[in-house]
């Protein structure tokens, strides 16, 4: 049995061996054609870092012929498909400049969207990838309105420009964490001029009330009575637009403390 089992291992290593130096052959001949049809025989079974070699090295070989577009729309499609983004947008944008009526041109497009989709970063970190995917996204969508895509493709602008939303926000958010509330104010405020349908808008309304609060809860007494009436407006701009918010205990009980403060001095001149 153990004889059997080294055979058959044997044979198999054997076998690889072989598969490796046929590939390695095919790799150094100088048959095109062969080297065309095997790099597309190996893309079709899935074998895409097989074939990404091969067409990368028939790049030139075939340039200005029949087989160019098929051959560059291969070539990124494989490294596509080996997550390979940077350099598959890179393929795709060069095969749209190159091939603008190619019957692959309007699939080549929209992978190029989910390349540049594919390179933007969480939230926190750089947005401008994400802006230069929104301005591509929102081009294809002008020029094949109703297309297959165009649902992912919506799915793709929602959470991109929920990033920016989410990026804006967090960041005026942050005076707020550190107790800078002036800043806080201001910057929550710019928010809203930047974006006013931000779809955090009720949550930059809520530290926008609550930033004046505990500035003025801060200060100096003699600039408490006019940074309580600024929470005071804040307030009603506030229930205004959200009357059920979840935040509604929270701002009320800011209010009242406002309200009673301003009252006792208005009293008291």
């Amino acid at each position: 049995m153990k004889k059997l089992i080294i055979l058959i291992t044997g044979l198999l290593l054997a076998g690889a061996m072989s598969c490796v130096n046929q590939y390695e052959t095919l790799l150094r001949s100088t048959d095109y054609d062969l080297k065309f049809r095997k790099a597309i025989e190996y893309f079709e079974a899935k074998r895409y870092s097989r074939s990404q070699p091969l067409l990368e090295q028939l790049k030139l070989v075939y340039r200005g012929t029949s087989r160019d577009d098929t051959l560059q729309f291969y070539l990124g499609l494989s490294n596509y498909h080996l997550n390979d983004f940077v350099t598959a947008e890179d393929n795709f944008r060069q095969f749209v400049e190159i091939f603008p009526r190619s019957p692959f041109t309007k699939t080549a497009r929209f992978l190029r969207l989910d390349c540049l989709y594919q390179n933007t970063y969480r939230y926190e970190l750089d947005q401008q990838p994400s802006h230069t995917a929104i301005a591509a996204i929102e081009e294809f969508l002008y020029d094949y309105p109703g297309s297959e895509y165009e649902s992912v493709c919506r799915n793709m602008l929602d959470d991109l420009y929920n990033r920016l939303d989410r990026k804006a926000y967090e960041s005026a958010k942050l005076y707020y964490t550190i107790e800078d509330y002036k800043a806080a104010t201001h910057a929550l405020k710019e928010t809203l001029k930047n974006n006013p349908e931000t779809r955090y808008r009720e949550e930059v309304l809520y530290y926008i009330v609550a930033a004046n609060y505990q500035y003025a809860n801060n200060s100096v007494p003699e600039m408490q009575r006019e940074r309580f009436l600024n929470v005071i407006d804040e307030y009603y701009n506030f229930i205004s637009e959200f009357p059920d918010s979840e935040y509604r205990k929270e701002v009320d009980n800011m209010f009242r403390k406002a309200q009673n403060f301003t009252s006792r001095h208005n009293n008291q001149e």
